[in-house]
């Protein structure tokens, strides 16, 4: 009698903690009331089927809110990803305002230059079919002024035609991320002729160093909207309020395969806070005056993702700004800014900054 009524709560008891182990735990543990050594055992196990209980919907809970934070992890990114390319369609319609601008000179020339030549032409028409002597001089001075309007009307439409070339370039290179083999000189060029609006409106100088012949194998389109942006960038808050200022852009080798472009400006500076904040995402010293805080970020992104480079800062307030980009002549990245990698995971790399 007295083994059986130690034998029977230990086999309960023992089949209790099976049910435990095998994730039952919705088995009670029986014998808990008896006040002997049984009773404090059943009482512990009970204790140990709760906890497991407690653990198991803190699981739960936890893999919820892991789920939830990933979804909210993916809108981000998404959210993310559309900011970067408003930014970029922003960029494509300040180009097209450029091209607008620009070629608006040499063809409304050309238009009243033609229109000139039409007249006299009418005019000249008419003396001949009224039938009157011409004289030698008005003859002359038709074929005279026929040749300036000839020349007038070539000369400004090839500058139309070329500003048109440069800037079509541009606008494919920024659009789609085509990998080819460009001389940077040429390229910067280019991509000065998209700003000159812009510089026509500020009391801003530009000038560039680039030397001949520095050939780079990687994404125009891409070098094109790091230097755009860097230039905005100066414009907005090195120089705000119409400050006046110089900007100067400049490369030169570094080794046989890398080359360091320098971006420096005389502006305002920045403070220690600022610079390690300035390649954040988000971050803008001018949130109320419609600063996305994206530019240097989406800069930052694609120097060390797509052109496989590496970016520093150096500044101080009152001292102007200088950004160094240092990349390989051959770009190692393949995959654009904010674009899914082969893995699945985003590409937004660690900041680091060198500062002064």
């Amino acid at each position: 009698v007295i083994a059986l009524s130690i034998r029977l709560p230990l086999q309960q008891i023992m089949a209790a903690m099976h049910a435990i182990t095998s994730g039952d735990y919705d088995r009670h543990v029986q014998g808990t009331g008896a006040k002997d050594e049984i009773g404090a055992m059943a009482r512990a196990v009970e204790v140990f089927r709760e906890n497991a209980i407690a653990k198991r919907e803190a699981e739960d809970e936890l893999r919820a809110s892991k789920e939830k934070a990933e979804g909210a992890l993916l809108e981000l990114s998404a959210a993310q990803q559309n900011l970067i390319d408003a930014e970029r369609l922003a960029a494509l319609g300040g180009l097209v305002a450029g091209v607008a601008h620009e070629v608006n000179n040499p063809i409304g020339i050309s238009l009243t230059v033609a229109s000139s030549f039409a007249r006299r032409a009418d005019i000249f028409d008419a003396e001949l079919k009224s039938g009157a002597p011409l004289r030698r001089s008005q003859l002359e001075e038709f074929v005279r002024t026929s040749q300036d309007a000839a020349q007038q009307l070539v000369g400004n439409l090839h500058r139309a035609g070329d500003l048109i070339q440069s800037f079509k370039q541009v606008a494919v290179d920024r659009s789609h991320a085509e990998r080819r083999q460009f001389s940077l000189r040429e390229a910067t060029e280019q991509i000065i002729a998209s700003l000159r609006p812009v510089l026509k409106r500020s009391p801003i100088t530009l000038t560039t160093d680039m030397p001949e012949g520095l050939v780079i194998d990687g994404y125009p389109g891409s070098y094109g909207q790091i230097l755009t942006n860097l230039f905005l960038n100066a414009a907005n808050h090195a120089f705000a309020d119409g400050r006046a200022g110089a900007i100067k852009i400049s490369a030169r080798p570094r080794g046989a395969d890398h080359v360091e472009i320098i971006f420096s400006d005389n502006g305002a500076g920045m403070t220690p806070e600022v610079q390690r904040k300035a390649f954040d995402p988000f971050f803008t010293t001018r949130r109320n005056e419609g600063g996305t805080g994206l530019g240097l970020h989406i800069v930052y992104n694609l120097v060390t993702q797509q052109l496989g480079g590496r970016m520093m800062l150096e500044s101080r307030p009152g001292q102007g700004t200088t950004f160094r980009i240092i990349m390989p002549k051959a770009a190692k990245g393949g995959t654009g800014i904010g674009e899914q990698a082969t893995d699945g995971s985003s590409q937004w790399p660690n900041r680091t900054m060198s500062s002064t």
